[in-house]
């Protein structure tokens, strides 16, 4: 499967990790460059920007901190929405405002693209781990 990890911080860094290891065809992203470069030696690509790495994507994966950085990834100038693809899936692993969430929803279906909340607990160790507890809301054929 092709992904796109945006958010490559202490959660991101090592779930993108466990999506190489898994087999995946993995691109980068995080504002802040010079994360990306452990992941990029594990085999990731890097992008130059969201919108760049959702392009050709299955599924886009954002985790970054707050309910402004996550609006910003995804519908910003240069975000996801202007990259994806009709039919990919945004899975947002990011703990926000649920209002937000419903307002990015929206805007990826008007592109048919899909979305689903998923938050995640169990800190660095579990995500180091991969056994991270998910709370998954969207559509059910999306889950």
């Amino acid at each position: 499967m092709k992904v796109a990890f945006i958010g490559i911080g202490a959660m991101g860094a090592p779930m993108a990790l466990n999506l190489l290891k898994a087999g995946h065809e993995v691109t980068v992203h995080n504002r802040t460059r010079e994360r990306e470069t452990a992941i990029v030696a594990a085999g990731a690509q890097r992008a130059a920007s969201p919108d760049k790495a959702a392009v050709g994507m299955d599924v886009i994966i954002t985790c970054v901190s707050d309910s402004p950085d996550v609006e910003a990834v995804i519908l910003g100038e240069n975000g996801v929405i202007h990259g994806a693809q009709a039919g990919a899936l945004v899975v947002d692993m990011s703990t926000i405002s649920p209002t937000v969430t419903r307002l990015i929803a929206e805007a990826l279906s008007q592109k048919g693209v899909k979305m689903i909340d998923a938050p995640v607990s169990g800190g660095t160790e579990g995500a180091e781990q991969g056994t991270l507890s998910i709370m998954i809301g969207g559509e059910a054929v999306d889950v």
